[in-house]
């Protein structure tokens, strides 16, 4: 799969006397000009174009153009009309190695049908108030209106520098994730709902810290971890594995939370229930199921009030 970004060069008006090496030149000079326009190229790198080279488009050459800033260098490959009129750079995408669709969930729980055909993965910060929302639209929003058709995985990614206890909070849950998946969603879910009780009126890291650890051991004992080695790992701290599924979101291009990969597809942001529903019923059509049939606006108020 390939998109062609054509860059069409206007030919101006041109000196009848000119002779070749002038036009080449002029030519090479309207080449450098857009290519400097087009992709901001900084004003202390040089520009050089090298021998055109035979292509497989018909009609067009490639055109390597060197960047060169020091001791720098970066080839790019352009490809240029034979009649010299139009400037165009090939982008192929492999589609086999996308890595949207191998976003590793190894060992992490499951929250609906373990064996759905679609996966929502969400890169989720525990102390995000917008991830809060997202959540309160997942559970039991989406979970309840897809039931069996849709498994939902959370991954890390806490924004450490604008969130002081979000990091300190996904090591406990992952602690919890490491006896009980239960347990680990009843804490997810909980500081999702309880954030400020976390933050505290005076925001004071460390008895941020000191609430997230009682409150991880309190669903360590109603889902009857071992307290010991729940404990052990509270206290230990260890963030390696929350750091690599934030260096995977930085891969990915996520810039900030929540960020939902829904069978791929990517999602930004805390959207509007019925926004999200669309991206959920596009990946079950190409798994070849229905969605389910949306409930009128008017029938969900009339339950929710009873009448």
């Amino acid at each position: 799969m390939a998109g062609l970004l054509a860059l069409c060069m206007a030919a101006g008006c041109k000196a009848q006397s000119t002779s070749q090496g002038t036009q080449d030149l002029s030519l090479n000079r309207h080449i450098e000009v857009m290519v400097r326009a087009q992709f901001n190229v900084p004003q202390d790198y040089t520009v050089a174009l090298e021998p055109r080279k035979p292509s497989q488009i018909p009609g067009y050459d490639t055109l390597p153009v060197t960047l060169t800033r020091g001791t720098k260098k970066t080839v790019v490959e352009f490809l240029i009309s034979t009649d010299g009129k139009t400037l165009a750079k090939l982008e192929k995408f492999d589609l086999a190695k996308d890595p949207v669709f191998s976003i590793d969930v190894a060992g992490r729980p499951v929250r609906g049908n373990p064996a759905a055909k679609v996966t929502v993965i969400n890169f989720d910060d525990l102390e995000c108030p917008y991830c809060a929302r997202m959540h309160q639209s997942l559970f039991p929003g989406a979970m309840e209106r897809y039931k069996g058709l849709v498994r939902f995985i959370y991954k890390d990614d806490p924004l450490v520098e604008i969130h002081p206890w979000a990091m300190h909070a996904s090591v406990d849950a992952n602690c919890l994730a490491a006896q009980s998946g239960e347990a680990y969603w009843a804490y997810v879910d909980y500081l999702h709902s309880h954030g400020d009780e976390v933050s505290g009126p005076d925001r004071i890291p460390a008895k941020s810290f000191a609430a997230l650890d009682r409150i991880a051991r309190q669903q360590g004992l109603l889902g009857k971890l071992d307290a010991t080695k729940l404990d052990a790992c509270l206290a230990k701290q260890d963030e390696t594995q929350v750091r690599a599924s934030a260096k995977e979101a930085e891969s990915l291009g996520v810039e900030g939370t929540p960020a939902l990969f829904i069978d791929g597809e990517r999602v930004n942001g805390a959207l509007p229930e019925e926004l999200l529903w669309r991206v959920i019923d596009r990946a079950l059509r190409a798994e070849g199921i229905e969605p389910p049939v949306a409930t009128p606006a008017a029938q969900l108020q009339a339950a929710g009030t009873g009448k």
